[in-house]
């Protein structure tokens, strides 16, 4: 279920705590195909699905960077800010892959609030929000991740 704040204010009041988790989501051959097109990124691990069989993963992996990009559908499903007419990716503080994702693996996102701070001239709020990603069946997170975000009334 989302969690829903009803306005900046009462996002800020969250810092600290964790918000849980996301549904699952299903990494497929075709997303790690398209991303392959989007970056040009056709390693033979990700995209030769007969030869990464016989690889050191026994199958196909999703790219790292697309297990990131994952993160705005994984976490628009943990909680959303009403009042907000925008998020805009700051950066990230940090980021780390600890465990491969391969294709067919389900993942999902659990998001907790390290800070909200003011972010500018206008209203704008600076959130750090640490996102881990899990891959179902996998000891380690799949990627963790320190993300910023520009909140914008």
């Amino acid at each position: 279920m989302v969690r829903r704040f009803e306005g900046l204010a009462e996002f800020a009041a969250a810092a600290g705590e964790h918000l849980g988790f996301g549904p699952w989501h299903e990494v497929t051959q075709r997303e790690v195909d398209l991303f392959a097109e989007a970056t040009g990124d056709h390693q033979w691990i990700h995209v030769d699905v007969e030869r990464a069989a016989a690889g050191p993963f026994g199958g196909p992996v999703a790219h790292g960077y697309l297990t990131l990009s994952l993160i705005p559908l994984l976490v628009r499903e943990v909680y959303s800010v009403e009042g907000v007419s925008m998020g805009v990716n700051y950066g990230l503080n940090r980021v780390r892959f600890p465990s491969p994702v391969l294709v067919g693996m389900r993942v999902r996102a659990g998001v907790e609030v390290v800070s909200v701070s003011a972010g500018g001239g206008g209203g704008e709020r600076q959130a750090v929000v640490r996102v881990v990603i899990e891959a179902e069946g996998s000891a380690k997170p799949a990627c963790v991740a320190e993300t910023v975000v520009l909140l914008v009334p």
